[in-house]
């Protein structure tokens, strides 16, 4: 009776961490860093739309539905990039590599996901939001995953139209409309993704040479990739700055002005330091700029916060 007990109370103590575990395998598979990157850009974006803060159930609901709509993107180029996510030591423990989710439950899962970000979005903001979001992630999962990645060194660039589709989303979410200095902080973000994954492709060049993927640092020098990652740096920050002038409608003024052109400055700096540890012949350390890049855009974007509310 003992043994029979223990037997039949054995299952019970593991049961909440396999679920815990199971749980986990599904939101691995959405990327979650990527996406608190993409987010940090829509809440700028709607209180520069907003001219102050948007409603909180507006900014809740786009959020969220965002969150669905990156997480279905990231699941169908976990699901697609399976057989070479197992060829690359960075990706060698994600769920559809290891067996914890088969193909077939997280094709459903990607597709469960994009059905309630477009239906919440469409429910709780506008159509054109929801048709951004439908767009970014048909755009994300086939065009650039099935397609660029594969097959052009120019993927990353490509990939950056999806990337920024957040300011896109948060802008419409609140105006139902798009306007020009939308289109000013979606060609920031555009233009800062050359710099931030060819710094992180740099580091993991190996993996993505033995998966045959035709990253920028796969296919040239790591001098070119250095001097195109400080040309778009600049173009960045040209770019950001436009925004004075173009958003001053919406209440863009010094305050953000400064700030942008200060931290225009380290991220650039930061570029050329690249370039010169790889001109020299040294240790690239490629990821310094792939951090500060991070922070560059985070601080543009609370700088953009900021003077949208004073």
């Amino acid at each position: 009776m003992t043994a029979l007990s223990e037997r039949r109370a054995d299952p019970a103590p593991r049961t909440p961490s396999a679920l815990r575990a199971r749980i986990g395998a599904y939101v691995a598979l959405t990327k979650p860093r990527i996406i608190e990157l993409l987010l940090v850009t829509t809440v700028p974006a709607m209180m520069l739309a907003a001219r102050g803060w948007p409603s909180l159930s507006l900014l809740l609901f786009t959020l969220l539905g965002g969150t669905l709509a990156a997480g279905a993107a990231n699941v169908f180029n976990c699901w697609f990039d399976r057989d070479i996510d197992k060829l690359m030591q960075r990706t060698q423990k994600r769920p559809l590599v290891t067996g914890e989710i088969t193909p077939r439950a997280a094709l459903v899962f990607g597709f469960v996901l994009s059905a309630a970000a477009i239906a919440l979005l469409l429910a709780t903001t506008t159509p054109l939001a929801a048709a951004l979001a439908a767009a970014a992630i048909f755009y994300y999962a086939v065009l650039y995953t099935m397609v660029f990645k594969r097959h052009t060194r120019r993927s990353t660039e490509w990939g950056g139209v999806p990337g920024a589709a957040p300011v896109l989303i948060g802008w419409a979410a609140v105006t139902g409309s798009l306007d020009w200095p939308a289109v000013v902080v979606f060609g920031v973000v555009f233009c800062w993704q050359m710099p931030h994954f060819w710094s992180l492709a740099l580091r993991f060049k190996d993996d993505y040479a033995r998966a045959d993927v035709p990253m920028l640092p796969v296919v040239t020098t790591a001098r070119s990739v250095g001097l195109q990652s400080v040309v778009w740096a600049w173009v960045t920050v040209a770019v950001s700055l436009l925004l004075w002038p173009i958003g001053s409608d919406y209440g863009i003024g010094l305050g953000y002005a400064i700030p942008a052109a200060l931290l225009g400055g380290w991220f650039v700096l930061e570029s050329h330091r690249l370039l010169g540890r790889i001109t020299r012949g040294g240790e690239t350390k490629p990821m310094q700029l792939f951090h500060v890049s991070i922070s560059y855009l985070a601080l543009l974007m609370v700088a953009i916060v900021v003077d949208a509310i004073v």
